[in-house]
């Protein structure tokens, strides 16, 4: 039993100091892990320094911007919603707002939306934007734009909602995945909600309500009776007890670790915050991100990289760039590429994110991208950027991949077949160092987080 008292408490480094390895715990969690460089900073400042900077972050430069949204345009122009995963991989590449980025691939899988049904470029962005803009954000005006969302109302066949034939299938969703869990509704709340619903179609691309089509009737919601429309439905399911246990419970498995299911007890400190701060996630997040729990072996090593989390990652520590086609179609065969979740509860994650199949999916993706010319390394030559790092000797090279990639400590005589692959390896020394990283990215404890 975990103390909640001690759990959320601030985190203060011990007799050791606060380190590179954890600052790389916290950007690997915080976001898409972190550079060498990025670590030295990082560790010159206290770590509730850290974690606010990253949860109260500037916003990108005017320049960053207007790339980012050049590349949208271009790919809107095709409109060929395959295209839009590489964009946001490049964001992930790219940004230097991780966390924003890394809560808002969250919201994607809690709001799953996937370009499979919903063809339309353009609706599949705007969301996207709008999880963006919300990821940090009031919860409960992020859930009641979802509501109005025109790809999230394609997605759960709610795009015509008649009076006369109530689609349930929006009304939980609403209950079950986006605000209160399973096993906390009835059926026939749900039936309720979705008449609440009624008249809300999409016209143009665009979210309308059809006043003629609305059900004005008495709904008896949760113990609540009125004549509600969708908005006053919305806000009844997030006024519920079970739904900031539910929302910070996601967030703790999330950020924390995959098992075990956080208990209330130890959710409930979070939660009394989330409801009396009306329901802001930044906070949330940096106590999370603060607290004795993240840094402890309770975090720590505690989840399993996911495709995304490991293939930028990969490129991100080592200030990697590659062909981001390859890069998607690589996340793909491990089972993950933004945009395409692979149903309406979004992915698994944890322990489902390997197998037979997706281990030798992870090494054949790391294998291509080292074989590529393309994927360079800040951004040159691997040999060039490890002698930069001061990393000149092979045992010196895998300490600092060490340092920067994992969660856990290698044990001796792996480090050392590491090395020998730099020492004596074939090829020259590039071709050494990148078969022996291509071993270092396959070990177990590289798939960890």
């Amino acid at each position: 039993m975990i103390d909640p008292a001690w759990a959320w408490s601030p985190y203060e480094p011990d007799k050791n100091g606060w380190t590179r390895r954890q600052a790389a715990h916290l950007f690997r969690r915080a976001g898409f892990a972190a550079s060498s460089d990025e670590l030295d900073k990082a560790i010159s400042q206290k770590p509730n320094e850290v974690v606010s900077s990253l949860v109260n972050s500037r916003p990108e430069t005017d320049q960053y911007q207007q790339e980012i949204s050049d590349l949208a345009r271009s790919i809107l122009a095709s409109s060929n919603v395959k295209n839009l995963p590489a964009w946001w991989t490049y964001r992930f590449l790219t940004t230097n707002d991780p966390l924003r980025e890394k809560t808002t691939l969250f919201w994607h899988g809690h709001f799953a939306t996937s370009g499979d049904k919903v063809t339309d470029a353009k609706l599949m962005f705007q969301q996207n934007e709008m999880l963006r803009e919300h990821a940090l954000g009031d919860f409960g005006a992020m859930v009641h734009e979802i509501s109005h969302d025109p790809a999230m109302l394609i997605y759960l066949d709610s795009a015509t909602n008649r009076k006369a034939h109530p689609n349930e299938n929006f009304a939980r969703e609403v209950m079950e995945l986006f605000c209160l869990g399973e096993g906390q509704y009835t059926e026939n709340d749900i039936r309720e909600l979705s008449r609440c619903f009624t008249g809300w179609e999409i016209r143009n691309g665009k979210f309308r309500f059809n006043r003629y089509q609305h059900d004005s009737g008495e709904k008896s919601i949760m113990g609540q009776k009125g004549k509600y429309g969708g908005e006053e439905g919305v806000k009844i399911v997030l006024d519920q007890k079970s739904a900031p246990y539910f929302i910070v419970g996601k967030l703790v498995r999330y950020f924390v670790s995959d098992e075990p299911a956080p208990s209330n007890a130890l959710l409930k400190p979070l939660a009394d915050q989330f409801v009396n701060g009306n329901y802001q996630i930044g906070p949330i997040i940096s106590k999370i991100l603060s607290s004795h729990l993240f840094y402890s072996e309770h975090s720590v090593g505690h989840k399993v990289r996911s495709p995304i989390e490991f293939a930028v990652g990969f490129l991100r520590t080592l200030n990697g760039s590659t062909n981001l086609n390859e890069l998607t179609s690589g996340m793909s065969e491990l089972g993950q590429i933004p945009f395409f979740p692979p149903n309406v509860k979004g992915w698994d994650g944890g322990r489902t994110w390997i197998n037979s199949s997706t281990l030798l999916a992870r090494a054949n993706l790391i294998r291509s991208l080292l074989d590529r010319t393309e994927t360079r390394f800040n951004p040159g030559s691997l040999g060039d950027f490890m002698d930069h790092l001061g990393a000149k000797t092979p045992a010196k090279v895998v300490d600092l991949w060490e340092e920067l990639y994992l969660a856990v400590d290698l044990p001796q005589e792996v480090k050392s077949q590491i090395a020998n692959k730099i020492e004596a390896g074939k090829g020259n020394r590039e071709q050494k160092l990148r078969d022996a990283l291509h071993l270092f990215c396959t070990l177990p404890e590289f798939q960890l987080s």
